[in-house]
């Protein structure tokens, strides 16, 4: 399954920030742990586990009674085919228009602008 059809939910990708954030195999039991504070009940994460393995986002292993999942998507691939829909979807494919939107409605502090100005620069400077 390609990444740019697997979709993610606001709880399923609670669930994946969790486990991209750790560098080894997440049993069920950390993952309720670290979204306890949610009030999600044990089903309710199963169901969203479930639903991320049947999307191939995710990877599940039992050892002996307990569950452990990998992510089959890294956190940047997802975060950059959302980053293009979202550019496609609501500026006309332009990222020019995005930033020109960030920066004219006072979303970029000056750090991101020294931050992405730095970026820019560069890449210019490898060419």
């Amino acid at each position: 399954m390609s990444i740019e059809n697997i979709s993610i939910g606001d709880g399923e990708l609670e669930i994946m920030k969790v486990i991209w954030s750790k560098d080894e195999a997440v049993s069920t039991q950390e993952i309720t742990k670290a979204v306890e504070a949610k009030g999600w009940k044990r089903t309710t994460i199963s169901t969203f586990l479930s639903r991320l393995v049947e999307k191939g986002a995710l990877v599940s292993e039992k050892q002996g009674n307990n569950y452990f999942y990998r992510p089959l998507i890294s956190k940047r691939d997802y975060s950059s085919m959302k980053a293009k829909s979202l550019i496609s979807s609501l500026f006309d494919g332009s990222a020019k228009q995005l930033c020109a939107s960030l920066f004219e409605d006072g979303n970029l502090s000056q750090k991101d602008i020294e931050e992405l100005r730095a970026i820019f620069t560069k890449d210019d400077n490898n060419d």
